[in-house]
């Protein structure tokens, strides 16, 4: 049996999932018409791009990426689906300090509340989730009283000397 493919990035079902993508595309059909926005293959593209491209990309890179595709979309078009995508919490913003803003899925993530260190010397950004900060923020947070819904925890760090 052929696996199915994605029209856009060519991604293979084992790759991401075709399952996976179709459950995203009708919560992000559902979100565009919250916002009184029609569903079309420019906003699908910018969506799947985020969601399924490399991580830790700037709106720039997503829009030539979607330009090397072949794809004719405005960097209007960019700007107002990545803020759909952050309303409805499919991908994240980064601001990391360095004047630039990055976009990350939050999807198909084992740990979707992870934490960056961001190299302060090379930009170089590293994930990592930690079940002991988890516990301690966690334990924090309920001692004065509250519940973590989402949190954002960057180190900014730089290359030992040796």
């Amino acid at each position: 049996m052929a696996k199915k493919q994605n029209i856009w990035l060519g991604l293979r079902e084992k790759e991401v999932g075709y399952k996976e993508v179709e459950k995203h595309k009708e919560s992000f059909i559902n979100a565009l018409k919250k916002e009184n926005l029609k569903f079309t293959n420019q906003r699908f593209a910018i969506f799947e791009e985020i969601l399924y491209g490399s991580k830790h990309r700037e709106c720039e890179q997503i829009l030539d990426s979607l330009t090397k595709r072949g794809l004719n979309v405005s960097r209007a078009t960019v700007y107002r689906t990545l803020d759909i995508l952050i309303k409805y919490d499919f991908i994240r913003k980064m601001d990391i300090e360095d004047g630039r803003v990055r976009y990350e899925s939050n999807i198909g993530r084992e740990h979707p509340q992870h934490d960056h260190m961001i190299c302060v010397e090379t930009g170089k950004i590293v994930e990592f989730y930690s079940e002991e900060i988890a516990a301690i923020q966690e334990k924090i947070a309920e001692k004065n009283g509250y519940k973590i819904i989402k949190h954002n925890h960057q180190i900014f760090v730089k290359p030992i000397k040796k």
